[in-house]
């Protein structure tokens, strides 16, 4: 066997080291992932449900400041109830991706193909966060409404509103891999569901509860009120839509989106491996 231009041949009886798998395959399962989603009925049922219910939140918030002046822009107040539509739209774009490939056994058949776990993994989790991104924005319609149609300046702050989606796509990363972390662990979609919904509340909640709790006060738990008060997504997003975007935080959505997918790849090769 000759070796290539510049390079040693190897010693005698000793075979070269195999080369590294690139990723060429993530292009192709991304596409087929869009594909899927694009025919999915939980995916019509999470969009219409979603504008639905954000496009009644910017009406009564519109009426509210016609009825009197407000302190804060509409972008701020809008997307303070981020975590209603999160806790249901990210469990119905993920819960199908791993665990339905499980119920009808195409993930072994998938994965005899020259494809890795990583690349289905991957394919699948960019996907659904894309799509989840298209959701989001396709809100900025009901600004581009009221900056049209409004004679006052004042109603459209672009700061928060830039600061708002930019909350949206970081904390989506995190949120979006939590649903394919739990679609991992079920042949049920049901199920994989319910572990999102509960992983996302405690979470967002969860957090926002152990912040308040008296029993943190205590010198000795100083170190996990500190955790619990970094792990603050309610916290994020108001630095976000002041204009305050902390290095800390990326690190906590970009860290627990990779520890996400991590888990996800470990879970779908343990359960290749146990059947």
């Amino acid at each position: 066997m000759s070796s290539p231009p510049g390079t040693s041949p190897p010693p005698e009886g000793q075979f070269p080291p195999p080369r590294p798998r690139r990723m060429k395959h993530f292009f192709t399962l991304l596409s087929h992932e869009i594909r899927m989603l694009l025919v999915s009925p939980s995916t019509y049922i999470a969009a219409t449900a979603f504008l639905g219910f954000m496009g009644f939140i910017f009406v009564a918030i519109l009426e509210n400041y016609s009825k009197a002046a407000q302190d804060t822009a509409p972008a701020q107040v809008f997307f303070q109830l981020y975590f209603l539509p999160v806790f249901f739209m990210v469990p119905l774009l993920t819960m199908k991706c791993l665990a339905e490939e499980r119920r009808l056994g195409t993930i072994e058949t998938l994965l005899t193909t020259p494809v890795t776990t990583t690349e289905v993994v991957l394919g699948k989790f960019g996907a659904a966060y894309l799509l989840y991104m298209i959701l989001w924005g396709s809100t900025g319609g009901f600004f581009y409404i009221l900056k049209k149609f409004s004679s006052d300046p004042r109603l459209f702050d672009a700061g928060p509103l830039i600061g708002g989606y930019a909350f949206i796509a970081v904390s989506g990363l995190f949120f979006i891999a939590i649903g394919v972390f739990t679609s991992s662990f079920s042949r049920s979609q049901a199920v994989a569901g319910i572990l999102s919904f509960v992983l996302l509340a405690a979470l967002i909640l969860g957090g926002s509860f152990l912040a308040k709790a008296s029993f943190l006060d205590r010198e000795s738990l100083q170190p996990l009120k500190d955790a619990v008060d970094y792990a603050q997504v309610t916290t994020h997003y108001e630095d976000f839509t002041r204009g305050v975007i902390d290095s800390r935080q990326l690190l906590f959505y970009l860290s627990g989106t990779v520890l996400a997918l991590i888990f996800s790849i470990l879970s779908v090769e343990a359960k290749m491996l146990h059947g």
